[in-house]
């Protein structure tokens, strides 16, 4: 299926990380991240992507998020599984994925998020990737609600816009310098 000239049908997945630092100072990725991992990994299984897009820094020294989910995958590995390993927030795993996506003309995107990130994930991706001709879709791992998580993402998004904005200014500078 074509959907205009230059244009493919090709699909990807986009995971964004999540981690946090461990009593003994390192920075691991949790229960959510492997979750997603797993559930892109059966995607994967089920419908080749072109790409994979594991999505995540560090904070500390040591492996980011985006090394440590590519270390978790059990899916094909007869994929591009790609590693976007300096992206701190939900705007960069978004900002940060798209050159990878564009790159391999990619036209539909599932993002694979814990339940309680699908606010930042809808808004960010699905406000900025088809502006580029990329459709998205989202797929949820259950994701449990704490009072941490809970006001975590209520912190986030009071800052979404703004971060929206310098994650799209970053992509324009890409352009203008690519």
């Amino acid at each position: 299926m074509t959907y205009g000239a230059g244009m493919s049908d090709a699909w990807g997945i986009v995971i964004p990380g999540s981690g946090r630092i461990e009593a003994d100072g390192t920075y691991r990725i949790g229960g959510r991240a492997r979750d997603c991992v797993r559930t892109a990994a059966r995607l994967a299984e089920q419908r080749r992507p072109r790409l994979v897009v594991f999505s995540g820094w560090s904070p500390v020294h040591g492996p980011t998020e985006a090394e440590q989910m590519r270390e978790a995958w059990d899916g094909p590995d007869d994929i591009d599984l790609v590693l976007e390993p300096s992206a701190t927030i939900t705007a960069e795993n978004m900002s940060r994925s798209l050159p990878h996506v564009l790159d391999r003309d990619v036209r539909e995107v599932t993002i694979v998020c814990g339940a309680l990130h699908l606010p930042r994930v809808r808004y960010h991706f699905g406000g900025v990737y088809p502006r580029h001709g990329i459709r998205c879709s989202y797929v949820l791992t259950r994701q449990t609600p704490t009072p941490a998580t809970l006001a975590w993402e209520a912190a986030a998004v009071m800052l979404m816009r703004r971060q929206r904005r310098a994650a799209m200014a970053e992509i324009a500078s890409a352009a203008r310098a690519g």
